[in-house]
């Protein structure tokens, strides 16, 4: 088991302590992030991929991205574009560094990645609700998940080449961090490798990220398709959401 993070917040505490800086709304103001924590989650049901629906799961959405991919242009998809256009707002660039629905939507048409059942789940769910998501181990955060314009100064647990290695986001770079550092860069780019979801994920958190044209039913929608298709790995697991928005917009 990895050592607990936060042993001090239940679910319900920590996304209520969970945040989106106000700079990242001025440059998105359609920007919002549906967190999800799933608890109770049993690491030898996980383990195993056969037989708890995760692969008919996969194969689905391999299905519907060949389908979305013989009618549109993957960059032309209205998410996607929306994504892209994001990614140039604070300086990156999406055809070099492209956002986790874009690069699993390229990959859906030839196969799927397939790395452990939770992470297998997500990826399936978000080519198939076409919104990105990250999944992170909740026993590995320090403190709440903020979503912030970086400094520059947060490290960022990566692998380069195979091997474990510190690396720094650019300044006004948007990303997903706790107390200890960046969890996933570029908003929705690379996660890092100290949160990761493994076969010993207990509890998990889950961000759903969305623009214009998805709308608060599309992610909610979204996201009970996951809380759904996780419901069989674990005896008895349980889901908390919190849906951030723009001031005026937010909701509990």
């Amino acid at each position: 088991m990895p050592e607990t993070m936060t042993p001090e917040m239940s679910p319900g505490e920590f996304l209520a302590a969970s945040t989106v800086e106000p700079a990242v709304f001025a440059l998105r103001p359609d920007y919002r992030a549906m967190l999800v924590v799933i608890d109770g989650l049993t690491p030898a049901i996980t383990a195993q991929e056969g037989g708890n629906g995760v692969d008919d799961l996969v194969a689905a959405a391999e299905g519907h991205a060949a389908s979305l991919l013989a009618a549109t242009a993957v960059d032309q998809l209205p998410h996607i574009a929306a994504w892209r256009e994001a990614y140039r707002g604070f300086g990156a660039k999406p055809q070099r560094t492209r956002n986790s629905l874009e690069a699993l939507t390229r990959r859906a048409e030839k196969g799927l990645p397939r790395v452990n059942a939770l992470t297998d789940v997500y990826n399936a769910i978000s080519v198939l609700h076409q919104i990105p998501f990250g999944g992170e181990d909740l026993h590995r955060y320090r403190g709440p998940a903020r979503l912030i314009r970086a400094t520059g100064d947060e490290p960022f647990d990566t692998t380069v080449s195979g091997e474990p290695a510190t690396e720094y986001p650019s300044a006004g770079e948007v990303v997903w961090c706790d107390d200890a550092g960046v969890t996933c860069r570029r908003w929705n780019w690379r996660q890092g490798r100290r949160t990761g979801l493994t076969d010993d994920t207990t509890r998990a958190l889950f961000i759903l990220d969305a623009l214009a044209p998805v709308s608060d039913a599309d992610l909610r929608a979204a996201a009970d398709a996951l809380v759904d298709a996780l419901s069989g790995l674990g005896g008895e697991v349980h889901a908390t959401s919190r849906l951030i928005g723009a001031p005026l917009k937010e909701e509990a």
